[in-house]
């Protein structure tokens, strides 16, 4: 395994709107009655981070730098 697994632009962007996808989501599902429209608008940021993660990796900001 490389000595730079996982550190480029598009892994680290990929996980950041991944998580805040999963933030969002779970914000959602804590309030009573659930807001389901912020629990999916958090499962779509969710799902967008891996198209940008494509777009990203097909750019070429997948790449180790050395």
């Amino acid at each position: 395994m490389s000595a730079h697994h996982g550190n480029t632009p598009a892994a680290w962007t990929f996980v950041t709107v991944a998580m805040l996808g999963f933030v969002v989501g779970a914000a959602g599902m804590l309030f009573d009655p659930i807001k389901w429209p912020i629990f999916w608008v958090g499962v779509g940021l969710a799902v967008a981070s891996l198209v940008i993660f494509a777009v990203m990796a097909k750019l070429g900001f997948h790449e180790s730098g050395s």
